[in-house]
């Protein structure tokens, strides 16, 4: 059975705050206690906030400079849409510029490096608790040839980002030859399920996914180029 635990009573993340202590905290309050196959799943907001990952976005002219600013390629433009390739690699609207749940004329900008991000708060979390809970960063992507938006792996440290079924029989016994499961954004959309958009809800436990540590890195989730049919 897999479980979906969010973690409450977060309160609002300003520039320098302990994302890890009030993840601690969090957990406390909830009355959830970690176990070694939990994962924990953090928004990248409150990473980024705690980063300090801010920009003024006072009107729509700063909004796109931020944009630019963050954008290695510009992949589509349609209007006001602009599909990005951000420093990171990865493929996404507006380079991951987010002015929602964001107080005041700011913006805030995807973290400099989210799989250090979620590898400090991974090694904080172990120190506070004792347990070594794998780590996922998420961020809310769209994606081609599908309406609607899902949380992605952003960011990760202490598992494996795709689960490699190729070689392995099928349940009629067939060898799989292509699939590769892409289980740290499933693990990411699981709990956004229980995170919501607007519920202030920015963290919480994936309990009983079957996971296998490693020491991957979200951006091995990037389609290489010379694999990229739609580029």
């Amino acid at each position: 059975m897999i479980e979906i635990l969010p973690i409450t009573g977060i309160p609002e993340v300003e520039r320098d705050a302990d994302v890890a202590a009030l993840i601690v905290t969090g957990l406390t309050d909830a009355g959830i206690s970690l176990r070694p196959s939990d994962v924990l799943v953090v928004t990248h907001k409150i990473v980024s906030k705690a980063e300090g990952r801010f920009i003024d976005a006072a009107d729509d002219r700063a909004y796109r400079e931020a944009v630019a600013g963050q954008a290695r390629a510009i992949i589509r433009r349609r209007g006001d849409l602009i599909i990005t390739q951000t420093h990171h690699g990865f493929i996404c609207a507006n380079a991951g510029v987010d002015r929602s749940n964001v107080p005041g004329d700011r913006a805030v900008l995807l973290p400099l490096d989210p799989d250090r991000s979620a590898h400090l708060i991974r090694m904080k979390l172990k120190q506070a608790t004792g347990l070594d809970i794998p780590v996922v960063i998420s961020d809310t992507f769209g994606r081609p040839w599908r309406r609607g938006q899902t949380d992605v792996a952003i960011g990760i440290s202490g598992l494996e980002a795709i689960a490699d079924h190729r070689g392995r029989p099928d349940a009629e016994g067939r060898i799989m030859d292509a699939t590769e499961v892409a289980i740290v954004d499933e693990i990411a959309a699981a709990a956004d399920l229980a995170m919501g958009k607007a519920d202030r809800i920015p963290a919480a436990i994936v309990r009983g996914v079957d996971w296998s540590p490693g020491s991957a890195r979200a951006t091995d989730l990037v389609r290489p180029p010379h694999e990229d049919l739609f580029r």
